[in-house]
């Protein structure tokens, strides 16, 4: 018994990249307010525990806690856009 032949099938072509590798950079004020905000927070942080919450803001007590770490969460929220 004779075997069919199958029909041809046409090839695949990836469809073209659209970004550029010259946009994949950051610009370069990124990564210093990147770090920049890390380490303001970590200051932040360590003068409220040094100082027996009396610094940073002296009136809001343990918000400055929320505060430094909030900062310190937006700079660690900034890698991962960084490239």
């Amino acid at each position: 018994m004779p075997e069919s032949k199958g029909r041809a099938k046409p090839t695949h072509t990836p469809p073209p990249q659209r970004r550029s590798k010259k946009n994949m950079a950051n610009p370069p004020w990124f990564v210093p307010v990147m770090l920049g905000l890390m380490v303001v927070g970590l200051l932040w942080v360590v003068t409220f525990y040094i100082t027996a919450t009396a610094f940073p803001i002296p009136n809001i007590s343990y918000w400055n806690l929320l505060i430094g770490f909030g900062l310190m969460i937006s700079g660690f929220m900034m890698t991962t856009r960084w490239r």
